[in-house]
């Protein structure tokens, strides 16, 4: 899986165009690094810029964009209505896809631990990378704001991260941290009416409402505030946790609406609070008639989205992502008030390369395979055919549906996932495992001139060559897993299906030894004798009960033709 990082910066600007213009240019001088969104606020003079990369990258072009900001805003003259306390405010880093929260809290630390060392500005950690259970507060750290420096500097409590405890005027300081990715999602009402709208966002918010003495009405809500002891208000939890909301109206539209912030997707799914909603309309006489997501969306929410709809439908789930996609946008009514089209709306399809090997047609690939030079070669091969065979199994998956597969449905659903995640991923490896190998030819051409010239390229090229196994050996596993999956749809699916999956497991058994020979021809360049005896094991093993689970398969589906 490609790795994804997210960073949105806040600077204190939001006037000056030609300000982050160079703000912009400095991220993307980094190779990696995409600027998707530039939202300038001219009342709040200040600036949310998103935008995207790999690990790497993020942690260069967020430096480097907080580096411009202190050269180009001056903090001592600023005013605006949002609170801030430095020319980059906040920097938070956020995991889209095959990265961890933890990478990302480490990428914070790493960059706050840099702009305090070279640059020479207080930088607290926020969110995930807060150092106390206070700090996790963006408010918290942020008390006081430009302002109030001097004197939070002079409490110990309050010393930064990183960096000096001392106020320096132009820049002020910053928060660096790292958050879930937010999703900013709004569903519509057939009503104009702001306050039913309300209601239910104060239903499904986290925060949820006010308790009163009166049972409410049919719409509203009665009576007077019940307080507690010491007169504060005593609340009704709201439905989600990590849900924010409030109701409005959109006069472009004449429509009211929810407007929603989900802060955590992964606990809190876009596609429940989509269902709760049309529950909490219907019982207020209203029909929801859509929703739009205000930004990008992760490609997993959707995933999941287009899942759940089709379990309530009892229909497999094991379609390709883009397909899954098209159930999640038609179900939750995304195209309603605005355009969802899959290559401007999902991140990892915003991003996505261009010009790839798995985006050939099948003639233009054998043909780049057939040319004389080295990639794509074996590696990539043996991945496309073990995509090949996953896919076979998902395909008998989503075709052993109906009421004479009901008493297997779960197994069907799990299996058909599997096929496409397991797909996707050999998928992904058919232009890693090129690049694999690029890696290595880059490496053997470095300078060798000097001792530290070797030591460096001798380090490039071990590492380029576990690169070049780690990847077939990857594939192999995962071909190893799509065998699994053959050998249980064999007994649970569509018997007519049975030659299908004859043939798919046959595809990941040639991958998975196509990917074996891959992993053992680059062995011989490694100077780490244990690294090769393991690589040399595992591999052994994954042959072995590889070759045990095709007869296997081929034996179950024999006895079915």
């Amino acid at each position: 899986m490609k790795k994804i990082v997210e960073c949105v910066p806040n600077f204190s600007e939001g006037r000056d165009k030609a300000v982050l213009d160079k703000i912009v240019a400095a991220i993307e001088s980094v190779e990696g690094s995409k600027v998707v969104d530039v939202d300038m606020g001219a009342d709040t003079n200040r600036t949310v810029l998103t935008f995207f990369g790999t690990p790497e990258s993020m942690a260069e072009s967020a430096f480097l964009a907080v580096k411009t900001s202190s050269e180009l805003i001056d903090m001592t003259g600023h005013k605006g209505a949002h609170p801030r306390f430095g020319a980059t405010d906040v920097c938070p880093f956020i995991p889209v896809s095959g990265v961890t929260m933890k990478d990302c809290v480490e990428i914070s630390k790493k960059v706050g631990k840099r702009i305090g060392k070279e640059l020479g500005f207080p930088v607290y950690l926020y969110e995930e990378s807060a150092s106390t259970k206070e700090r996790k507060s963006l408010a918290y750290v942020r008390t006081g704001e430009y302002e109030g420096l001097k004197k939070k500097f002079k409490d110990p409590k309050m010393k930064p991260d990183f960096g000096p405890a001392k106020f320096v005027p132009k820049f002020g300081a910053m928060a660096c941290g790292a958050r879930e990715f937010l999703i900013a999602y709004n569903v519509n009402l057939n009503t104009k009416d702001k306050k039913l709208a309300s209601d239910i966002a104060l239903d499904i918010r986290e925060k949820g409402r006010v308790k009163r003495d009166k049972s409410p009405t049919q719409f509203y809500r009665d009576g007077e505030i019940i307080r507690g002891e010491k007169g504060e208000k005593t609340t009704i939890p709201g439905k989600f946790d990590y849900c924010r909301a409030i109701g409005w109206y959109i006069d472009e539209y004449a429509q009211a609406q929810i407007s929603i912030n989900l802060t955590n997707y992964k606990k809190t799914p876009i596609h429940k609070v989509f269902d709760e909603v049309c529950e909490q309309a219907g019982k207020r006489g209203l029909r929801v008639t859509g929703s739009e997501i205000v930004g990008l969306v992760p490609k997993a929410a959707m995933v999941a989205a287009g899942r759940h709809y089709l379990k309530k439908q009892l229909k497999p789930t094991g379609l390709p992502e883009r397909e899954l996609i098209g159930v999640a946008v038609k179900s939750m009514g995304l195209r309603d008030l605005s355009s969802f089209e899959l290559d401007e709306k999902v991140i990892e399809y915003v991003l996505e390369d261009k010009c790839k090997l798995v985006d050939m047609t099948v003639s233009g690939f054998t043909d780049e395979v057939q040319t004389d030079s080295v990639a794509p070669g074996g590696g990539s091969v043996s991945a496309v055919g073990g995509a090949m065979g996953a896919g076979l199994v998902a395909m008998v998956s989503n075709l052993s549906g109906g009421k004479d597969f009901l008493n297997v449905y779960k197994d069907i659903c799990r299996i058909g996932k599997g096929g496409e995640s397991i797909k996707s991923t050999l998928l992904y490896n058919v232009d890693a495992d090129t690049d694999a190998f690029n890696a290595v030819i880059a490496a053997n051409r470095l300078p060798k001139k000097t001792k530290e010239e070797q030591k460096i390229r001798n380090k490039a090229i071990q590492d380029a060559y576990k690169g070049a196994i780690n990847i077939p050996l990857d594939t192999a596993k995962k071909c190893f897993e799509a065998l699994k999956l053959a050998r249980e749809i064999a007994d649970k699916g569509l018997k007519s299906s049975m030659s299908d999956v004859g043939v798919g497991a046959r595809m990941a058994h040639a991958g998975m030894h196509g990917a074996i020979l891959n992993v053992k021809i680059n062995l011989p360049s490694i100077t780490n004798k244990k690294f090769m005896a393991k690589m040399k094991r595992e591999c052994s093993k994954l042959a072995r009960d590889g070759d045990k689970l095709l007869a296997e398969v081929l034996k179950v589906v024999e006895k079915k033709l």
